[in-house]
């Protein structure tokens, strides 16, 4: 029976807890160290806090909650620490112990479930677009800075630009690779739950340009999403239980390709979340193992589709489910730079979130303010014509706090990909 602050269900592990030196290089790279320059808001102090809830009598307090959920769970310092200290399997756990036991207000519960039930149900998002589209007509979101509710204040700002009609966009179920490419196989794509509404041009993107490269790509409609959200956010059961779905439904696949870096992150790490799990532990680390992002994907094979050129200059941001949870950073720069004409320049502290992290910006939007404030000044610092990212809660975030005279458009790689396959202009 556990006797400190943690319980016994998958307590942060006092073996990984023990790997930590305290060295500090984690600080520099951590956005909420950043911004409270605290140091129980920074890798090392969080860990010594999780060492702390493992002694006899400890127990969870208000403070110590405080620090924990001000990780963003960016996983910077996991690409930072020389001693390899899996920050992020240990905060994996300390987020479920908190939704447990930590004593929120009702109305802070209540706000983070109602995300949950409307951003991860795209039948729902569907339902919503056409007031989205009202919105941006009426230019509501103009008011955004006047209106002191910093939560109103955030879902206001980053609500994503989209037409009434993306509420009747769907991706066919199975699209054959171009005859003109060499086969190279079947692939899954993972449609998402936000990504297929809101962004539903980056999944049509994807599907033709691994068409182009020679792949068949099959995209089922169900589960509506992998857990990712609520896995980052420590709502383990609803999580776990999406796992589950998502492995059932793409296991027979040898191969699944992912566009959005939070779902990749999550479905690479489904070999490790129900490692416990007796009837799913080895169906859910063969399932990882066959996941990939997209640019991984196409990473792994020589460009058969000819690349018509593209003149811009292109600012390339680095999503942190995947330069630091994934490891997946070459591979977007060398299929940009493969594009004739493209221009890729890289911005300031590329290791730094922009404040996104999952739904961070939602519930914690004064801190992620300024964090989203320092990205965009970094990147616009770079005189763009486009940026390039590829997690729609990036870009939204980048965009909403781009200054008027900088603003420019923000793309996901695939779709630069896409347009000097096609000879599009853009």
């Amino acid at each position: 029976m556990a006797t400190g602050a943690w319980d016994d269900v998958r307590p942060p592990e006092p073996d990984l807890i023990k790997d930590c030196v305290h060295c500090g290089f984690c600080l520099p790279t951590c956005p909420s160290y950043a911004v409270f320059g605290n140091e129980a808001d920074s890798p090392r102090g969080r860990i010594l806090l999780m060492r702390v809830g493992h002694e006899d009598g400890a127990e969870l307090s208000d403070e110590m909650v405080e620090h924990f959920d001000r990780c963003l769970g960016c996983m910077a310092c996991v690409t930072a620490c020389p001693s390899g200290v899996q920050y992020d399997r240990l905060i994996e756990r300390v987020r479920p112990q908190l939704e447990r036991h930590a004593d929120r207000s009702w109305r802070g519960r209540a706000f983070r479930q109602a995300i949950f039930e409307l951003f991860t149900h795209p039948g729902r998002l569907r339902a919503v677009t056409p007031l989205l589209a009202l919105q941006q007509r009426l230019g509501v979101a103009r008011l955004a800075p006047r209106i002191p509710e910093p939560h109103v204040r955030a879902l206001l700002r980053l609500a994503p630009p989209v037409p009434a009609r993306a509420a009747l966009r769907r991706l066919p179920e199975r699209t054959p690779a171009r005859r003109a490419a060499p086969r190279r196989g079947t692939v899954a794509f993972m449609q998402g739950c936000v990504q297929r509404v809101f962004f539903g041009d980056v999944n049509a993107a994807t599907v033709r340009v691994l068409a182009a490269e020679g792949f068949d790509v099959v995209a089922p409609r169900t589960p509506r999403c992998c857990g990712a959200l609520q896995l980052h956010s420590g709502v383990e059961d609803e999580s776990l239980g999406l796992a589950r779905a998502t492995i059932a439904a793409y296991e027979r696949f040898d191969a699944v390709a992912v566009n959005v870096a939070g779902c990749g992150s999550a479905m690479k790490d489904y070999g490790h979340l129900l490692a416990d799990d007796p009837a799913w532990a080895a169906r859910a680390a063969a399932f990882s193992a066959k996941v990939r992002d997209v640019h991984e994907v196409l990473g792994e094979h020589e460009p058969v589709a000819p690349r018509h050129p593209l003149k811009a200059r292109v600012a390339y941001h680095d999503a942190c489910h995947l330069a630091h949870a994934q490891g997946v950073r070459a591979q977007p720069r060398a299929l940009l730079r493969g594009i004739p004409g493209l221009e890729l320049v890289e911005p300031a502290e590329w290791e730094l979130c922009c404040g996104s992290a999952g739904i961070y910006n939602l519930v914690h939007p004064t801190a992620a303010e300024e964090l989203g404030q320092r990205k965009a000044a970094n990147l616009a610092a770079t005189r763009p014509d486009l940026i390039a990212a590829a997690n729609p809660g990036c870009a939204l975030q980048i965009a909403a706090h781009l200054d008027e005279a900088a603003r420019v458009p923000i793309v996901h790689p695939i779709t630069l990909l896409d347009h000097a396959i096609r000879g599009a202009t853009l």
